[in-house]
């Protein structure tokens, strides 16, 4: 069985040596906002965090990131100091650009590992010695040479190989019916960042229903009767207690108000400056066509209408000309009515993992189409557990 592995430090090895061929190649703005998260955690009071604004690029991550952020913060010292000056805007050294190119690079070691624990999860054909067939192989090339996850952590600039290995770590655990490790594991990954509140609804669930009840009806409905009161706690203490560590230091401050305003700007807009392909997006197209055409029919004047509006490149609140315009509530509604099938269908008739990680990817793929103001890289929720889900839906095995 060792033997049979050993391609896969291969492929790690060599996804991590192309990572370093981008260190000095473009970045974003997102390398400006986390060398400035870098700067607010490490040079100001916690109790200014979610208060300094001497940037545009404000805190607005969860308390948990913004503690992994003070961390990183302290290896960025021995690099180069003045990169943890709030007041040096901009600032990109060659130091600085090292340290965090290379903090990404770092950080991913958590998403290798949590590849290698969904890799376990799949059966291999037996019989089979070409490893290029074997769905581990295949799956390991998908997740781990990913080509969506290159570009927007390494050219573009975040961390989110390092939050999608907690993503696949907790669904690897839930495949391995180490229920509590996996929620705990997603936990986790609320209080890193809450973006992936896209899919707590197929975890909260697929645990009441898989978890907390213990056993079906022959014809696979729920036994009422196996609700385990004690099961219900451990989870709810999980949670209760990773967002009390998480949030506690605010809440005690009193300034989780403010906090909630970063983490939930609904001013922000509908959409997202540069379009996610979402409904909100036809939508949009659709009342800039009547627009145009309303003014050619002079039913508009078009000096009365907004310049550009929706498409200027700028993270705002717009109106729409002809269409009603769409509030935060709207949104939620749409996305909850389109995620319910999914999770009706896991209660009623729950299919183990399998069920749940179809239920998982139907609500990221829910939330990114009706949500308010999705990100375009916000597909990738649904997109690297949807790797997984294609080779375990026929190859899935106990986890070794």
């Amino acid at each position: 069985m060792a033997d049979s592995w050993s391609w896969f430090p291969a492929l790690a090895v060599g996804v991590s040596l192309l990572k370093c061929l981008f260190i000095g190649g473009y970045r974003s703005t997102d390398f400006e906002v986390h060398r400035n998260w870098l700067a607010i955690t490490h040079s100001l009071p916690v109790s200014r965090w979610y208060y300094e604004n001497t940037s545009e690029w404000t805190l607005d991550y969860p308390p948990l990131f913004a503690w992994f952020e003070f961390a990183l913060s302290h290896a960025a010292q021995h690099f180069d100091s003045d990169m943890l000056v709030v007041e040096k805007l901009n600032y990109s050294s060659p130091a600085a650009v090292l340290f965090q190119r290379l903090s990404v690079i770092f950080t991913d070691l958590l998403f290798i590992f949590a590849a290698r624990e969904c890799c376990r999860c799949v059966q291999e054909q037996k019989g089979s010695r070409d490893v290029l067939n074997q769905p581990p192989f295949i799956l390991a090339t998908l997740l781990l040479w990913n080509f969506g996850l290159l570009i927007v952590d390494h050219i573009h600039f975040q961390y989110n190989g390092f939050l999608f290995g907690f993503l696949l770590l907790s669904v690897a655990k839930h495949l391995q019916s180490r229920h509590l490790q996996g929620a705990l594991l997603f936990v986790v990954l609320l209080n890193l960042k809450h973006i992936y509140l896209y899919v707590a609804p197929a975890y909260g669930i697929y645990l009441l229903r898989s978890y907390c009840f213990t056993q079906d009806n022959k014809d696979g409905s729920v036994r009422w009767s196996s609700f385990s009161p004690l099961r219900l706690f451990a989870l709810g203490g999980i949670v209760v207690s990773v967002c009390a560590l998480s949030f506690g230091p605010f809440i005690v401050t009193g300034q989780l108000p403010q906090v909630l305003s970063r983490l939930f700007p609904f001013k922000r807009g509908l959409c997202h400056a540069y379009w996610a392909p979402n409904i909100w997006a036809l939508y949009n197209v659709l009342d800039k066509s009547l627009t145009t055409l309303s003014v050619r029919l002079k039913l508009l004047e078009e000096a009365e209408l907004p310049r550009a509006s929706m498409t200027g490149g700028l993270v705002q609140e717009f109106q729409h000309s002809v269409l009603p315009s769409v509030s935060p509530f709207i949104t939620l509604v749409c996305t909850l009515l389109a995620i319910l099938p999914a999770l009706a269908s896991i209660w009623w008739r729950p299919r183990g993992a399998r069920g749940f990680l179809r239920c998982l990817l139907l609500c990221a793929l829910a939330s990114f189409i009706f949500g308010w103001h999705v990100h375009e890289k916000a597909v990738l929720i649904a997109i690297l557990p949807l790797r997984s889900a294609n080779d375990t839906s026929s190859n899935i095995s106990r986890c070794r």
